[in-house]
């Protein structure tokens, strides 16, 4: 089986200084290898193909047979690292929480515990008529936040 620590520093060091940033590695135990990476600029196909090699020229398909996939990590996956989060500072993401909230807003505050999205409510001031649109922050603790996705708008 592939050595799943020595892909992890194959990857790390064939990414550093590219501006990429690794979000997930998995290896099955078929050998099936799946690398994403992600960056704020984006993923190119060279950038994805100069990995493939880094991890070709370390991995011998003569002495352990594998598949290999690398690519970038979904527009509409869950964000899995950091990294995902600072990239999207600025932009509408989708929150589902553990307790089973769900609320869409902007981020704007990424911590090494927790992050921050403004979200837009209704609220009906004593003595208004209608309510008015106010932005309140919603800050989320990472272990509480089931899932974290950008949210894709066509407006």
């Amino acid at each position: 089986m592939i050595d799943k620590d020595l892909l992890r520093q194959t990857v790390e060091e064939a990414i550093q200084g590219t501006g990429l940033f690794l979000v997930d590695l998995t290896v099955s135990p078929a050998n099936a290898i799946v690398v994403e990476v992600d960056s704020a600029k984006g993923v190119d196909i060279d950038s994805c193909a100069a990995l493939t090699r880094a991890i070709e020229a370390r991995f011998d398909r003569d002495v352990e047979d594998y598949e290999l996939e690398v690519g970038s990590a979904g527009l509409t996956a869950p964000f899995k690292v950091r990294a995902q989060y600072e990239k999207n500072i600025g932009n509408e993401v989708e929150v589902l929480t553990r307790d089973g909230r769900k609320f869409s807003g902007i981020l704007t505050e990424v911590a090494d515990d927790a992050f921050t999205v403004a979200v837009t409510r209704k609220v009906k001031p004593e003595g208004a008529k209608r309510p008015v649109l106010v932005e309140e922050p919603e800050r989320v603790e990472y272990t509480n936040a089931r899932q974290v996705k950008y949210v894709i708008n066509f407006k």
